[in-house]
């Protein structure tokens, strides 16, 4: 795609452009014409579809900045480049919390500051790094607000079943639920985890139907999820609130299951029908949303909205902090208290930004609804029979 905005094909050139990118940094860079942004993404392999919604999202933002003339440092305005290389003055973390503790490290050794659009994962940010910033709230508000919602609606619910993919973002999500179902008054009778690339789950759901949940629970990213949703119908397994995190959030989800996408449950950090005005490149929710369909003819989903807000937050620090020198863009992201096009964006003291109201979603009569907050709901929960 145009815009400078070059690739790289596995998370191993990811690493390896970025040691490259940050080992040759030098004072040169601050003089240079342009806003460098380190962009990795991964294009191939599971989370391709991920990587390119990322890519779209800061195809948006660059177009529309690059059109006003860039960023303003000193006074001046400059262009911005996305690259995977020569001498980057802030990183941009790919795909996932397992991707994201891996560049965050290698970035962390040179001090420049990495923005995470797609992390949440509380493991990824308690390890102390100090340049890590990221647009997601954390896990556990997600889980929090499911478990008040359905319980609060489904007074009966009393047994959770949870099937988890072993990976940073997924087990981190299972995690979460298996300690916190206690507090709601839950007992969770079943919690297990699938490896990468599982492409049979019917003998853990054949041990889930057994034991008759009132909650099915799973976690993974697209395929894995409508593997396992089909997989459920074919051995005739259902329960009154089935969740697939974050399935119904894709609309690939949604179009590759077709009915079987009916009445699943997530949970999501945005929400196209949230209204938000700022003072960023798009200016309100609306216009970001009219932007992105202008493009698409669809609607955008979290990862779109998260990517193209975690450019909007460093482009505020770099002209908040007037310099490219990457400690100090690091400190302005540091002391960053805004609100964008995508809802307010506050760092805490380990870089995750504040929690808030988080969307609960369900498919319903073949389009993902809002249940929650109540600002923005659009349906109730609808449970299985």
């Amino acid at each position: 795609m145009g815009h400078a905005i070059r690739m790289t094909r596995h998370l191993t050139h990811i690493a390896l452009a970025l040691l490259t990118s940050l080992t040759s940094w030098s004072c040169a860079a601050q003089a240079a014409d342009d806003v460098r942004i380190g962009a990795p993404l991964a294009l191939t392999g599971s989370l391709a579809d991920e990587g390119k919604k990322q890519a779209l999202a800061y195809d948006m933002w660059l177009t529309r900045v690059n059109a006003t003339g860039g960023i303003a440092v000193e006074g001046q305005k400059k262009k911005v480049k996305l690259i995977t290389d020569d001498k980057v003055h802030v990183v941009m973390a790919p795909f996932g919390s397992g991707h994201t503790k891996i560049v965050a490290g290698v970035a962390e050794r040179y001090g420049v500051p990495v923005v995470a659009s797609v992390a949440s994962s509380e493991s990824v940010y308690d390890q102390g790094f100090k340049n890590l910033f990221g647009t997601l709230a954390p896990n556990s508000g997600l889980v929090d607000a499911m478990l008040t919602l359905f319980t609060r609606e489904y007074p009966t619910l009393k047994k959770v079943a949870i099937l988890g993919r072993d990976d940073v973002f997924p087990r981190d999500m299972a995690e979460t639920l298996r300690t916190r179902a206690g507090t709601a008054g839950l007992e969770v009778v079943y919690s297990e985890f699938y490896s990468n690339g599982t492409i049979d789950h019917s003998a853990a759901l054949a041990k889930i139907k057994g034991l008759a949940p009132d909650w099915i629970y799973v976690t993974g990213y697209s395929q894995d999820l409508i593997l396992a949703r089909k997989q459920m119908y074919d051995i005739g397994l259902t329960a009154p609130i089935v969740t697939m995190i974050t399935g119904p959030a894709y609309r690939e989800f949604v179009e590759g299951l077709g009915p079987l996408a009916e009445g699943v449950t997530s949970v999501t950090w945005w929400h196209h029908t949230t209204t938000y005005d700022s003072d960023d490149a798009w200016g309100s929710t609306k216009a970001f949303y009219e932007d992105f369909q202008s493009r698409e003819s669809s609607d955008p989903d979290y990862i779109h909205a998260s990517s193209a807000a975690a450019l909007v937050a460093v482009q505020k620090a770099i002209e908040t902090a007037g310099s490219l020198e990457p400690a100090k863009i690091g400190a302005a992201l540091r002391a960053l208290n805004t609100t964008t096009f995508y809802g307010p964006i506050v760092f805490d003291e380990h870089g995750m930004n504040a929690a808030r109201d988080l969307p609960i979603l369900q498919v319903q009569a073949h389009e993902v609804k809002v249940l929650f907050p109540a600002s923005i709901a659009q349906a109730r929960l609808m449970t299985f029979k």
